[in-house]
């Protein structure tokens, strides 16, 4: 199967080790893959990005994987595909119940997995997203539309890091909130550095991607920084 380079995968596994792993291998395999350690973090993610399928363990501290597709299912039609050291026939069938689309126990072949990620997304129906009104956001002459990602200013395509874009999906979830900077280094994967040095990333991002929407990105009126909350979207 050919993947669509825009095939967006969302890896939750509280192993820091596999992880990694799962991300290098996907992404040799043309996917664009973001990871989440836990449930918290998968449902911060999954409040400001879409994703093609959810790689999903079971054991995880705290919340399970399974409590966690039980509580997406009835919201999302992202495909679950759910990882496991239990194999066992009802351990499956639990996973089913919550809706799971596919159960794979560990410990796996990749190649495997692959195979699993591929057959899911062939059974998924065209989105019909490009067929709807598009939901945009106005920040003065910068329009933001939120089902395709993209930011134009007049006739005028903007072009978004991958970075970029996942910050402006993670702001526009939640216009006029704060969000901290820990969350941001969270939301985009990027956890596990020294905090102090990843928070300073992503001051440096933000810095960029005003220089993108505001008239003066010295006085931002768009992309607002709320002294000891964080950063927050306000939109016209």
């Amino acid at each position: 199967m050919t993947v669509q380079p825009d095939t967006h995968l969302l890896v939750v596994d509280d192993d820091a080790r596999i992880r990694g792993l799962l991300q290098k291998f996907l992404i040799r395999h043309g996917f664009c893959v973001t990871v989440a350690r836990d449930a918290a973090q998968a449902r911060r993610l999954l409040a400001g990005l879409e994703f093609d399928l959810i790689v999903l363990d079971v054991m995880m501290p705290g919340e399970d994987g399974i409590s966690l597709a039980g509580d997406l299912r009835p919201r999302i039609n992202t495909p679950i595909l759910m990882l496991t050291a239990r194999g066992e026939t009802d351990d499956r069938i639990a996973g089913f119940e919550a809706g799971a689309d596919d159960y794979l126990p560990k410990p796996f072949e990749p190649k495997e997995l692959l195979l699993r990620i591929n057959a899911i997304l062939r059974r998924m129906p065209p989105s019909a997203s490009s067929e709807e009104t598009p939901k945009l956001l106005t920040l003065g002459p910068v329009r933001y539309d939120l089902d395709r990602g993209e930011m134009w200013r007049g006739e005028t395509l903007i072009r978004l890091t991958a970075t970029e874009s996942q910050l402006m999906r993670i702001f526009s979830s939640r216009p006029g909130q704060p969000v901290s900077r820990q969350e941001l280094v969270d939301d985009l994967g990027r956890g596990g550095a020294e905090g102090g040095a990843q928070e300073r990333a992503v001051d440096v991002q933000i810095t960029r991607l005003r220089r993108k929407i505001e008239t003066d990105p010295k006085q931002p009126r768009y992309l607002q920084t709320v002294r000891g909350a964080g950063y927050m979207l306000a939109p016209d």
